[in-house]
């Protein structure tokens, strides 16, 4: 209802006159419009033509007024504050500032875009993934809709056409094979030619998947659909869900089974088994970590802390600019330690940048005003301000009154009741609070004094201290979370939790090389922070990795920055909920562990993860392919990395198949040992195969905690079609390995082995044999699926 309300909002194709702000440059004017689909903000004329759109779903909010950073460079203008609004979008919050040229206009934009947005939000993951399965013609990769494939635009694709969308889909399927679909799917008058409504079904037709039609037939004793009894099996063997009983299943017919007749008989035939596979009910990830599911009581130190670096950046260290919306991304994102370099400014203003510097310059006052705005829009769980104060006495002094000022109780820690001698607060404990990192007064300054020296020492060398001057305003607001240098890792701590120390990397790679176990125990007692290099200049960021597996609590990470290690760090905070605070592995908490030996946890058993790579789905060719669509079809290949322990990592990779992205098929096996599954991550990539070289497409990293097992869809990242369907199974390496049903064989044994070899495995009432290390057919495929079903059922 929602969306259809919209249409009688917002303009169509005519569009409506508006004035799109853009740095302080002089305002374009543009007309802004809605795509027929209702999915996208599009406008004309623009020089990124097809590109000039933002999508509905990447709208984070709507805002009435000149109350944008853009709008700020604008103060001297006389825009009407009525016909102004800002459209926040994308990954890094960006703001689209627009001016209408009477109110009622702006007012007609954003009560039909939030309404729209409204639409979008409410609806389940499954929803909106089936219909960007069913329009996946009008919405398939690289904008190429089905009017585009129209060359001559009457509303019909002829075979030529089909032809051409195909090859830009990435599918490579003899031009025969397409005939015959093509003739079976052309059922109106028009002979010769799809519309629409005909392509869909030649879509349909040609993406029936092999490998899940062979699972359904494996568990239907080769009947075309599965029963009730069918889909408990599968999902108590498969699955390895308990419980499962039939009134389950009957939801699950009802929900995704498309055809009435099999609905009627309350069967699910392939259709219906594809849409639920396909929906987030088949994901990879499990639906309990969406939410936060961990034991949030425990001590601040417990836990691994989402943390930010320069904050303020938009790119590198040197030149970049820097801008408030920057706090609001990162926060949103999850993240909950921000960093604020804060140097005197005019008029008595305390400003933020990066010192010594060409970055440009913003209000400490505003990055507060933000921080307020959205630190608990997602979730309650406390944020840390880590003030890096180079300010004077007089400016700190009203960096305090802003903190006060604007966030008010959010700052007031009198309620926290705490021994100071004891463990530090828990996340839940301070749930709504803000903590301010920096340094503190030592006890012995006179009460009354407003200021006061603190020493600063570097690392292990108390002789070259200095002191700075501190304002008492500030040093109040300092409480679980004062700032203090490392002098003696295996000492430091041991009086009291309530303090901080931060460290750049390459000093505490040193400290690992060193003392890796003594690092893990301070981090036992302390939070401890680690920050980029200086030599970053680049905004780079260093692999988290190690300094996870040490214990340490704040990696700060160049939020701006994306790539592999900032896909790391999503994938770390994802599995608690995206809240920032993630639970630390036990034995990281207390006593002895040492993340760098060959055996860190003796005495306990490893884990063997077994992954079957099975086929993939709509995989796009390259972002950075040369010949863009027009180029050659992608040789795909998939990549299994494990991140985690030294001891653990490792990667191992699929064999490449030949001109084929929209359904290669790889049927391998890929096992991996590993010795602590508690903070280990997956990542799976997917590679184009090049005579030079190889082409990145895509990406999915996934705690292993995370994963579920049986036959799963591993989504990638940022492309909401895109996967790769593999088989899990996690098998304790010292106990007994037990057989999986269906098409994966969960033999870590037998698919250990380097040589071909015989081998003769017993199971109940048969004995099968397998020839290694070769790619079976379809046929034997499907012969020894079905075979081991029947015995095994």
């Amino acid at each position: 209802m929602l969306t259809q309300c919209v249409c009688a909002f917002l303009p169509g194709p005519t569009g409506t006159q508006m004035t799109k702000l853009k740095g302080k440059k002089k305002g374009l004017v543009r007309f802004f419009y809605l795509d027929e689909h209702k999915s996208c903000i599009r406008w004309r004329p623009s020089r990124k033509h097809d590109k000039a759109k933002i999508t509905i779903d990447s709208i984070h909010e709507v805002c009435e007024g000149k109350k944008s950073e853009i709008f700020q460079r604008y103060a001297d203008s006389c825009f009407d504050p009525n016909c102004c609004f800002s459209i926040y979008h994308g990954d890094h919050v960006e703001s689209l500032d627009l001016v209408s040229t009477n109110g009622d206009e702006a007012r007609t934009w954003i009560t039909g875009l939030k309404y729209l947005m409204a639409g979008i939000s409410d609806e389940d993951s499954l929803a909106k993934r089936q219909r960007k399965r069913d329009q996946y013609p009008l919405l398939c990769h690289h904008g190429q809709t089905f009017s585009e494939a129209d060359k001559n635009g009457d509303g019909n694709l002829s075979l030529g056409e089909v032809l051409q969308l195909l090859h830009k889909l990435n599918v490579n399927l003899p031009r025969q094979k397409v005939r015959e679909m093509f003739k079976k799917a052309d059922t109106d008058d028009n002979q010769g030619s799809l519309a629409f409504e005909e392509f869909c079904t030649f879509y349909k037709m040609m993406s029936t998947r092999r490998g899940l039609y062979l699972i359904m037939l494996s568990y239907s004793n080769n009947k075309e659909f599965m029963d009730l009894n069918d889909l408990v099996r599968f999902m108590e063997n498969e699955q390895k869900m308990a419980g499962v009983t039939r009134e389950y299943c009957l939801e699950i017919v009802s929900q995704f089974e498309p055809c009435s007749q099999n609905l009627q008989n309350m069967v699910l035939g392939i259709d219906g088994f594809t849409n639920y596979m396909r929906s987030p009910a088949g994901d990879i990830f499990k639906p309990d970590h969406h939410r936060v599911h961990q034991d949030m009581t425990q001590p601040l130190c417990n836990y691994f802390i989402a943390s930010s670096h320069n904050t303020y950046l938009t790119g590198d260290q040197l030149l970049s600019e820097s801008r408030v919306d920057m706090y609001a991304y990162v926060l949103q994102a999850g993240c909950r330690c921000v960093e604020v370099d804060c140097w005197d400014g005019p008029d008595g203003e305390p400003i933020v940048h990066h010192g010594y510097t060409l970055t440009s310059k913003i209000l400490f006052k505003d990055v507060i005003e933000t921080v307020n705005k959205y630190a608990f829009t997602k979730n309650q769980y406390p944020v840390i301000l880590s003030i890096e104060n180079h300010c004077t006495v007089p400016q700190q002094k009203k960096m305090a009154e802003y903190l006060l000022e604007v966030l008010q109780d959010k700052v007031d820690l009198s309620t926290v009741n705490m021994n100071e001698f004891r463990k530090l607060p828990s996340p839940e404990l301070l749930k709504g609070k803000v903590l301010v990192k920096g340094k503190k007064l030592p006890a012995n300054i006179d009460g009354d004094a407003e200021e006061g020296d603190v020493l600063r020492v570097k690392y292990q060398c108390i002789e070259k201290g200095k002191t700075m001057r501190l304002s008492r305003a500030l040093s109040d607001l300092v409480k679980y979370t004062k700032s203090v240098r490392v002098h003696d890792i295996e000492t430091q701590a041991y009086m009291t939790s309530w303090q901080v120390s931060s460290l750049n990397e390459s000093i505490v790679n040193q400290i690992m090389a060193l003392k890796p176990a003594q690092l893990v125990r301070l981090n036992q007692r302390q939070l401890l922070r680690v920050y980029p290099s200086n030599y970053r200049v680049d905004s780079s960021n260093f692999n988290p990795q190690p300094f996870w597996n040490a214990g340490c609590h704040m990696v700060a990470l160049n939020y701006q920055t994306e790539g592999r290690m900032l896909e790391l760090n999503r994938a770390k905070f994802s599995t608690n909920g995206n809240c920032g605070y993630l639970l630390k592995p036990r034995c990281m908490n207390k006593g002895f562990f040492n993340p760098t030996l060959e055996d860190p946890l003796p005495g306990q058993s490893k884990t063997q993860l077994v992954l079957k790579i099975i086929s993939g789905q709509q995989l796009p060719k390259p972002k950075d392919s040369m010949l863009g669509d027009r180029g050659e079809i992608i040789d795909p290949f998939v990549e299994v990395e494990i991140i985690g322990l030294p001891i653990d990592c490792c990667k191992q990779q699929t064999r490449v198949v030949d001109d084929n992205g929209f359904n290669p098929m790889w049927e391998e096996s890929l096992v991996f040992t590993l010795h602590m599954t508690q903070i280990a991550l997956v990542r799976f990539q997917v590679w184009d195969h090049d005579p030079i070289g190889q082409n990145f497409i895509g990406q999915r990293t996934i705690a292993f905690v995370s994963m579920m097992p049986g036959y799963r869809h591993v989504y990638l990242e940022g492309m909401e079609e895109a996967s790769i369907f593999v088989h899990v199974a996690v098998n304790d390496i010292t106990g007994k390995v037990g057989l999986s049903t269906g098409l994966s064989f969960a033999l870590p044994a037998l698919l250990s082995l380097k040589t071909k070899a015989w081998i003769f495995l017993t199971a109940s009432q048969f004995t099968a044999h397998f020839l290694l290390n070769s790619t079976l057919d379809e046929s034997m495929s499907c012969f020894l699926s079905r075979r081991l079903s029947q015995v095994m059922l």
